[in-house]
């Protein structure tokens, strides 16, 4: 029998899922901003690095167009979104989907503190992205884009 293939950056989601059962088991219940707290420090417990709503730019044609806040960015390569609905929705699968489209991210952890304790997995692969720009157009502060999707560690 063929052994599991390893998922990308495996070692960190687990982490990360085993941080928030841990977390679960202690403040379900509580509101979204309370567990998005407490899952940043269970994380750091863990060993890893956490960003909290980080921000994160969103480009159209070569304009970044807005920036949004993704709930928590671990390690610089793995985006945490938490939720606090009764079950994960395709509305929530799809929101951390994007998040990934719009960064160089490539893996995306839904964790969800609802009836019970739920938890999904989004990858998508950078090659999948395609390129960023349809032409070098200017930002609004006079300088060109970057060529390629900036790194985690950039947007900071």
């Amino acid at each position: 029998m063929d052994p599991k293939p390893k998922l990308q950056h495996e070692d960190i989601t687990d982490r990360i899922i085993k941080a928030f059962f841990a977390t679960y088991n202690e403040l379900a219940g509580f509101p979204e901003f309370v567990l998005r707290r407490a899952m940043a420090i269970a994380i750091r417990d863990a060993g890893l690095t956490v960003d909290e709503e980080k921000p994160l730019p969103v480009w159209f044609k070569g304009h970044q167009i807005v920036k949004f806040r993704a709930d928590l960015v671990v390690a610089s390569v793995v985006i945490v979104e938490v939720k606090t609905r009764p079950e994960i929705d395709p509305f929530n699968k799809a929101q951390v989907l994007h998040y990934l489209k719009a960064t160089d991210l490539e893996v995306g952890l839904l964790l969800n503190f609802g009836r019970r304790p739920e938890f999904h997995r989004v990858a998508y692969e950078q090659s999948r992205k395609g390129p960023r720009f349809s032409s070098p157009v200017q930002q609004e502060d006079g300088t060109k884009p970057p060529a390629q999707f900036p790194t985690a560690s950039e947007l900071s």
